[in-house]
């Protein structure tokens, strides 16, 4: 099978317990757990079988080490994720909104994944790659940005494919250079994950169908729109396939886009059909949400076939 291969941030996250709840006062928390949005989609990448390997950086402690250990669990290759002693790792606090927002506080630049480099290891690895996936959370710093660009030319000359999901987030908006990494990314991109209105975020059209003309001419082979529990959307030359969602109890939706990525992606790579690989990838999402933290409801093939089985899907 092809060789999947993602860089950025790795982090725990620690969650409020209860919806409403602020942090500007003293409430009850809940985590550690795994996560970074390229860890998420590497972790269910790697639980569905996909070789996988990641680019990034963590401190010498336990939130380290936590995040070692679930990837390697997940077989993951982790030999490019350099360990720095002095320096945490990243970290996310987040909060829920009664209307089923979320908000962030996050230590990414400042913590290991500000030190993430294009190491020998990572290089190694890189020459592996059939297939780079980018997260726009991962581009927070000039850096990071580099490491990301010159993977994916890395890739792309020799005739791999790339994968972008903007993933974008209010609070990392402001992160000098990503709208114009975004851009050049997108240039070079065959797959293009985006949520909601990221459909529109290089287009001038705003309706679905110029805004997808726009992308399908700028060169990007697979649109794939994602809609939460309402399933998603493929666009490509041959026209349009839209496949549901599945009706499952929401526990955490953190991390199910991050999921439903991985699982379209890595089904791509095995010569899935559109309307195949979104009934993977609609599951791992669904999948993800029944579990609180991050990558706690990754999956496996054989979950996602059985749950797929129990959908009548």
């Amino acid at each position: 099978m092809k060789m999947l291969v993602t860089a950025g941030e790795i982090l725990v996250e620690i969650m409020a317990t209860r919806v409403g709840q602020t942090f500007r006062e003293p409430g009850p928390l809940v985590g550690p757990f795994p996560s970074g949005a390229p860890a998420i989609f590497i972790d269910q990448a790697g639980r569905l079988g996909q070789p996988c390997g990641i680019i990034a950086a963590v401190g010498e402690d336990d939130f380290g080490a936590l995040n070692l250990d679930r990837l390697r669990a997940s077989r993951v290759d982790v030999s490019a994720v350099a360990v720095h002693p002095g320096v945490p790792t990243g970290s996310a606090f987040v909060r829920y909104h009664e209307d089923g927002g979320r908000s962030f506080v996050f230590n990414i630049p400042h913590s290991a994944s500000g030190r993430i480099a294009m190491t020998e290891a990572g290089r190694a690895l890189l020459a592996r790659a059939d297939h780079f996936h980018v997260m726009g959370t991962a581009l927070f710093s000039p850096a990071v940005i580099e490491v990301a660009l010159d993977c994916v030319e890395a890739v792309k000359a020799r005739g791999g494919t790339v994968s972008l999901d903007p993933n974008l987030r209010p609070e990392l908006l402001d992160a000098p250079g990503m709208r114009a990494a975004l851009e050049a990314i997108l240039s070079r991109c065959d797959i293009f994950l985006p949520s909601g209105a990221e459909l529109f975020l290089f287009t001038r059209a705003r309706d679905e169908e110029g805004a997808v003309a726009e992308l399908l001419a700028r060169g990007v082979s697979d649109v794939v729109w994602k809609k939460g529990a309402d399933g998603a959307v493929h666009f490509d030359a041959a026209g349009r396939t839209a496949v549901p969602g599945f009706a499952v109890e929401e526990v955490d939706p953190t991390g199910a886009g991050d999921c439903f990525g991985a699982g379209f992606v890595s089904m791509r790579l095995r010569g899935a059909t559109p309307e195949e690989a979104l009934r993977v990838a609609n599951a791992c999402g669904a999948l993800a949400v029944t579990k609180k933290g991050p990558m706690e409801g990754t999956a496996t093939m054989a979950e996602v076939e059985r749950f797929l089985a129990e959908q009548g899907a």
